[in-house]
């Protein structure tokens, strides 16, 4: 892989991070919202993070998670970075980074220019920012739709932290979202699934190889 940094989201069998790690991926994401196909329990998930190798970040993904929630995951299994996909305000981001003593990324959804605006608060408090496609109308999941926002938003701007360019996202579109928006980092979740939760070993490898 070349300087392309990609995270593969959603993981729910430790196959799944033997692909993902043979790829070439730098981070997996670990999904403890409920409503969503690719939820883990915590004895799941536990497993998932002690089968990674080292060298490939575990993520935490949560969707306004209270305290107690979090304690958990953070106390059941080795982390790297909390994920935040919620309504967290810029506050609750300083918070939890305070409270866990893990960096923490913040996702922002975008559909037009001005969902852009909080971007520098939150980049005072964050370690990291996703930059992700706002929900449909009406839908449950806030991420991992497979919807693409207008790339050109993001193109070639550059933030306070380092950022992820993440909705929509499939091995057929991965490099031109790169070349349009010189992101360095990329996020997939439902891009590289043959059904909601099922992650494919092959779209996996295209993905990472195409994200270069």
């Amino acid at each position: 892989m070349g300087d392309i940094r990609v995270k593969i989201c959603g993981l729910r069998t430790i196959e799944d991070v033997r692909t993902v790690a043979e790829a070439g991926a730098a981070y997996f994401g670990l999904n403890f919202f409920a409503p969503s196909p690719r939820f883990l329990t915590l004895d799941v998930a536990r497993a998932l993070a002690l089968a990674a190798p080292p060298g490939l970040a575990k993520v935490a993904l949560t969707v306004d998670a209270d305290d107690a929630t979090l304690d958990a995951i953070v106390e059941a299994m080795p982390l790297d970075m909390l994920q935040l996909h919620g309504q967290e305000t810029p506050d609750r981001v300083a918070e939890l980074r305070a409270r866990h003593g893990l960096p923490v990324m913040k996702v922002l959804a975008v559909r037009d220019e001005g969902d852009l605006a909080p971007l520098l608060e939150y980049s005072m408090v964050a370690d990291q920012i996703m930059i992700d496609a706002k929900a449909p109308e009406g839908a449950v999941l806030p991420g991992g739709n497979g919807v693409p926002f207008d790339w050109r938003l993001v193109a070639q701007r550059r933030w306070l932290r380092p950022w992820m360019l993440a909705g929509g996202l499939t091995p057929d579109n991965v490099a031109e979202a790169v070349r349009l928006t010189n992101a360095r980092q990329v996020d997939v979740s439902s891009g590289v699934e043959s059904a909601p939760g099922v992650k494919d070993a092959g779209k996996i490898r295209a993905f990472v190889a195409a994200a270069g």
